[in-house]
């Protein structure tokens, strides 16, 4: 008993001063559960990289399909090719939508990710970028998470780095950081067991940092993980950016079980507020080298998100404005929100509003 105090008392001390934090000193702060401790290091860790600056951006996302051949337990959104429910946008859908976006001021990213169609040809992505960048080139085109690089690779016979160049000499600006879940295989076999594995993964991360595609990380978390897994999720993301410093920002995605199949196997729920609130403060705390960490508001529901930002987080993601694969799975909450509202949540919560671009440029800076 008082091994186990004099560790948390040695662990506590570290996560106060910004030490670097082990799984095992990690999974200590987890079982201490001292939740207005974890409040108040990761509060002091988020203001040593950013201050007091909240950041936001005026995003769109664009889904372009949910017809998808992995066919996940962990996903509600995706239907085999031949469902009526499946859709594709094709060129002249993804152009409406692009002449709406370029009504939107200062917007500054477009947001894609997609489902694995089964027929659709690498060309049909690469040509999607580059309309993106002829109707918007001042917008940032961040599209495709690594899962979708895996799968042009495998469909093309080309390699990572290639299919990157190819997407990056077409308009890709930079990778979301979907698609890592837990990057465990152990786990991976079960909820996604099509989708690339955990090394397939991490490659590509590498590889786009390389090429000097910057991108983020996530994980996603609530489902059958363990704690440790989660951790060692951690550990892998913070080893690469050891190497590469090309994650920009790093998100958590709390699983959300409704209407998929593990969620059924399983019996699974939705985890709480107590549990997102005390991972993102850990997260912030073990991500040492990551500068940015975002309360996604769209899948932790603006209250939680807004309660966040003293565990750590000192991002908002955007607008987005419509979202389609996070509300599959029974996500209530809006599609899109205001910039004045993400404004008002920051300064709610006593930060500084600064609207940003997807590299973290300042575009406007508003006072408290």
């Amino acid at each position: 008993m008082i091994d186990n105090q004099q560790q948390i008392a040695a662990t506590r001390k570290k996560a106060v001063e910004g030490g670097r934090l082990s799984i095992d000193d990690a999974l200590a702060l987890y079982e201490d559960n001292d939740l207005l401790f974890l409040a108040d290091c990761a509060r002091r860790a988020k203001e040593r990289a950013s201050g007091r600056s909240v950041y936001y951006t005026v995003n769109r996302h664009i889904n372009l399909t949910n017809i998808c051949s992995s066919n996940c337990p962990l996903c509600a959104f995706q239907v085999e090719e031949g469902d009526a429910r499946g859709y594709v946008l094709e060129t002249d859908d993804i152009a409406r939508i692009l002449e709406s976006a370029k009504q939107v001021k200062n917007l500054s990213e477009i947001h894609i990710v997609s489902a694995l169609h089964p027929s659709k040809s690498f060309s049909y992505y690469v040509d999607v970028v580059k309309q993106v960048k002829a109707a918007l080139p001042d917008a940032d085109c961040k599209a495709f998470t690594p899962v979708e690089v895996v799968n042009f690779s495998k469909m093309t016979g080309k390699s990572i780095r290639e299919v990157l160049e190819i997407l990056r000499d077409a308009g890709l600006d930079s990778l979301p950081g979907g698609g890592a879940e837990i990057l465990s295989d152990r786990v991976r076999q079960l909820i996604c067991p099509k989708k690339a594995t955990a090394a397939e993964w991490v490659t590509t991360m590498r590889t786009a940092h390389s090429l000097g595609i910057r991108t983020n990380a996530s994980m996603m978390y609530g489902h059958i993980e363990t704690v440790r897994e989660r951790f060692e999720h951690l550990a892998t993301l913070r080893a690469i950016q050891d190497d590469t410093k090309g994650f920009q920002a790093f998100m958590l995605f709390p699983f959300h079980p409704a209407h998929t199949k593990l969620g059924e196997e399983y019996h699974l729920t939705r985890v709480g507020a107590w549990e997102d609130l005390k991972m993102m403060a850990l997260s912030r705390l073990f991500l040492d080298n990551i500068a940015h960490v975002k309360a996604f508001w769209i899948m932790m529901t603006l209250p939680i998100a807004e309660l966040a930002l003293q565990f750590g987080a000192d991002d908002l993601d955007g607008t987005i404005g419509e979202e389609k694969i996070i509300h599959a799975a029974g996500a209530k909450t809006q599609t899109g929100i205001t910039k004045a509202k993400l404004q008002s949540i920051i300064r709610e919560a006593g930060y500084d509003p600064v609207e940003r671009d997807t590299f973290y440029h300042a575009i406007s800076s508003l006072p408290h």
